[in-house]
């Protein structure tokens, strides 16, 4: 192992450490100042609402791990959740999610063949994206609909022991997600991508086929995350998201992902996630106005991009310079 492996290595033990120690610190704060935070329906709501979050912010995960960025997750989430709610009353409750889920993989798909195959600069492929596909949320319904089923909320509200299970749903994504990036050729390739994409390519592998993949998966998480959350809140609008790629992103930069690419894994942006659902949790049980929140959110993303610059090594830094 050489020399900067090493450092690196350690620094990544360092910023774990850290990490942990600041999760500890922020259930402490809460659970001595709140009397509410340690009540089992506070953390019951805790748990199911960091499942939007944390299914954007995987999908987010891995189209950062290849140097791009998908600012359109917000809108599929919007436009998943309100077409499944209206298929609900035709379709059988299965294959409306299907549905549901499978509008949010054409829609990364088709981002990731713009990306890739055109090389058009992911920033604005995504931001064409979250205002085409808001508005095609609106031409398909300019009201909210509450899903003519109610068997359909039973996904949003069922308990697997204390635990909801769409918390469960989540988890599994991301275990699955972390052993794909880790252990698969396609998650290794995606990560490397980001790294050094001309490297990658003269090594023999697709980098196109890949980005596409990336932003594919990006769209199935966001759609997966339409129809839980509407299923989670018995209604479905066509203008919530509203920010919800900023959260997905806030969750990857402070789970330790580089916005440059190439470094980030699963269980760092499901800290992250923790991390958000945590702070925002007890905002709110201190009653902060939630334009404060979104305050807070951008100068946690500026304050941890600031310090993964000032720790990365130097050698590093000349490669990328």
């Amino acid at each position: 192992m050489t020399t900067l492996a090493v450092r690196v290595r350690g620094r990544d033990v360092t910023v774990e450490a850290a990490f942990t120690l600041l999760i500890a610190a922020l259930i402490i704060v809460a659970a001595t100042t709140s009397e509410s935070f340690l009540t089992a329906t506070n953390l019951t709501n805790l748990l199911k609402q960091m499942v939007t979050t944390g299914l954007l912010a995987f999908g987010m995960l891995v189209v950062i791990l290849t140097g791009g960025i998908d600012l359109s997750v917000g809108s599929v989430v919007a436009f998943s959740g309100i077409v499944t709610a209206g298929l609900v009353a035709d379709l059988p409750i299965p294959l409306a999610m299907l549905v549901g889920v499978a509008s949010g993989i054409a829609f990364g798909a088709v981002n990731g063949v713009l990306v890739a195959r055109f090389e058009l600069a992911p920033f604005v492929v995504t931001l064409a994206a979250l205002t085409t596909i808001r508005g095609l949320a609106f031409v398909y319904s300019e009201v909210p609909i509450a899903p003519a089923d109610p068997g359909f909320l039973t996904l949003g509200s069922a308990m697997v022991g204390p635990i909801p299970l769409i918390t469960l749903i989540m988890l599994a994504v991301f275990g699955i997600g972390g052993v794909f990036l880790a252990r698969t050729p396609p998650g290794r390739s995606i990560i490397a991508i980001g790294g050094n994409a001309e490297t990658v390519r003269l090594a023999g592998i697709d980098v196109r086929r890949h980005i596409v993949l990336a932003y594919t998966i990006s769209g199935l998480c966001a759609g997966l995350a339409g129809i839980i959350l509407t299923s989670r809140v018995g209604i479905a609008q066509p203008s919530v998201g509203v920010a919800f790629e900023l959260d997905a992103i806030a969750a990857c930069v402070i789970g330790g992902a580089s916005l440059s690419g190439g470094r980030g894994s699963a269980k760092g942006a499901f800290g992250g996630v923790l991390v958000l659902v945590l702070i925002n949790n007890l905002l709110n049980l201190y009653g902060v106005q939630s334009f404060w929140q979104q305050v807070l959110k951008g100068l946690i993303i500026i304050a941890v991009i600031l310090v993964q610059r000032t720790r990365r090594p130097r050698s590093e830094a000349k490669g990328r310079a």
